[in-house]
C-alpha cells in the first residue's frame, strides 16, 4: 500500500500543503445576462441563473447570447466558461479553447474542474494531459468545488497522477473530504465520501 501511495504523485508531509481558497465574486459582474439564462451549468456554484442541461440547450441561441456577453465583458470568467461550454457542447472544441484557458487563468472554480476532466480523458479537443488534470482538479478542490474534492481524492488514491508534479497530502485530502461531507446530503455521494475517508485515514496512519 505504501509503495503505491508514494507513486501517486508528489507526496508531501502531512499538513504541509493543506489550504482552502475563497472565490471572490466581487471582482466581476454578477448581472444576469442572456448568456446566463441560456448556458448556466446547474452544478456551477457561482452561476447566477438556473442551470441548462446539454439536452435542453438551444445551441444557436446560447452561442449568440454568450458571444455577445463575452464581447461586452471579456474579463468575466463566468461568461467565458459558459461560452466555452456552448462551443464544446456544439462540437466546436477548437473555438472553446481560448475561453477555457481564460476561465482557467482566472481560477474560475467550475472551469478548473470541468477542464481538468476534459484533459483527464482527452475529449472535446482538449489534449490528454493527466498531470495538468490533476493540478486543475486539486485547485478546484481548494476552492470548495465538490466534484474536485471527491474526484481529486479518488484519482489520487488510484495512482492516476503517478510521476506528475501534483502535490498529494493525506491531510489535505481529508480536509477536502470533510468539507465535501459538510456540503453534501446525497445518499450515494455520502457513501462514497465515507469510503474515501477510510482510505485516507489508513494512509495517514501509515505516515505516522
Amino acid at each position: 500500500m505504501r509503495a503505491s501511495w508514494l507513486a501517486c504523485g508528489m507526496l508531501v508531509a502531512a499538513g504541509a500543503s493543506a489550504e482552502t481558497l475563497e472565490w471572490d465574486t466581487s471582482t466581476y459582474s454578477q448581472e444576469v445576462t442572456p448568456c446566463d439564462i441560456e448556458a448556466s451549468h446547474g452544478d456551477d456554484p457561482y452561476s447566477v441563473a438556473p442551470g441548462v442541461s446539454q439536452q435542453d440547450m438551444d445551441f444557436a441561441g446560447a452561442m449568440a447570447a454568450c458571444e455577445a456577453a463575452v464581447e461586452d465583458d471579456p474579463g468575466n470568467p463566468r461568461l467565458r466558461y459558459q461560452l466555452a461550454r456552448v462551443y464544446g457542447y456544439s462540437g466546436q472544441g477548437e473555438k472553446a479553447y481560448p475561453h477555457r484557458e481564460a476561465a482557467i487563468a482566472a481560477d474560475y472554480p467550475q472551469a478548473l474542474f470541468v477542464n481538468g476532466y476534459l484533459h483527464f480523458l482527452g475529449i472535446n479537443k482538449a489534449r490528454k494531459d493527466v498531470c495538468r488534470a490533476g493540478s486543475l482538479f486539486r485547485r478546484s478542490a481548494q476552492y470548495g468545488r465538490l466534484a474536485g474534492q471527491v474526484g481529486f481524492t479518488r484519482y489520487a488514491l488510484d495512482g492516476a497522477f503517478a510521476g506528475c508534479d501534483v502535490t498529494i497530502d493525506p491531510e489535505e485530502l481529508m480536509v477536502f473530504l470533510e468539507a465535501a461531507e459538510e456540503s453534501n446530503s446525497g445518499f450515494y455521494e455520502s457513501m462514497l465520501i465515507a469510503m474515501l475517508k477510510k482510505e485516507v485515514a489508513a494512509l495517514e496512519g501509515e505516515k505516522k
